[in-house]
């Protein structure tokens, strides 16, 4: 029998409420990229399709958050919850390529995002937005998105606007280069069996 077939599978499924909000999340980081997104905020939604589409996850997520407010709770909290179902999915990260890196090109749009699961939380967000909304999502609320995913998902994560003036265009570069990037770094090395990808034996802080 291959021996991929007798590899445990890598999912997670987490609920978390807080006066904010309520969410609920399945991931299967071996799945095909199907997606159910609904968080009461259509581009992250859209965004996160994306996101599952080109990391071949498979994501559900459903959030009730205080969208009356903002969308600021729901945004941060999302990648809260995706991050730490990362690293439940993932476990001690043994026989995974640990690193991921990927240029994406969207039209004008040129984005490159770096990720090491390295245990350590770091993120390096170089992207500007020529304007501050896409459609009623304010475009600053990616970087804290992104911010919750690296401090609850234990990773650094480099994400670079290398050129693009389109603020639809580079945000979805964005989310498909950190997308393309999980991919390749929690993939199942057939070179490392299930050894830990760090000479210190853990891959946790």
């Amino acid at each position: 029998m291959n021996a991929a077939f007798l590899a445990p599978a890598r999912t997670a499924q987490i609920a978390r409420a807080t006066a904010e909000t309520d969410i609920s999340l399945r991931l299967d980081l071996d799945g095909t990229g199907r997606a159910e997104i609904d968080t009461g905020i259509g581009f992250l939604d859209h965004m996160l399709t994306a996101l599952a589409k080109h990391a071949l996850f498979d994501l559900t997520v459903v959030a009730k958050g205080d969208l009356h407010v903002d969308f600021h709770h729901t945004t941060e909290d999302v990648g809260i919850v995706l991050g730490q179902a990362l690293r439940q999915a993932l476990g001690e990260k043994r026989g995974i390529r640990r690193y991921g890196h990927a240029v994406v090109p969207m039209d004008e749009a040129l984005a490159e995002a770096a990720i090491d699961l390295s245990g350590r939380a770091f993120l390096v967000w170089q992207v500007e937005f020529q304007r501050p909304k896409i459609g009623e999502m304010d475009t600053e609320l990616f970087e804290e998105f992104f911010r919750a995913l690296s401090s609850n998902g234990l990773m650094a994560l480099h994400v670079m606007l290398r050129h693009g003036h389109n603020a639809h265009h580079v945000a979805e570069g964005c989310f498909k280069a950190v997308a393309r990037a999980l991919r390749q770094a929690v993939e199942r090395d057939p070179r490392t069996a299930d050894a830990i990808p760090s000479t210190k034996g853990v891959l946790e802080a």
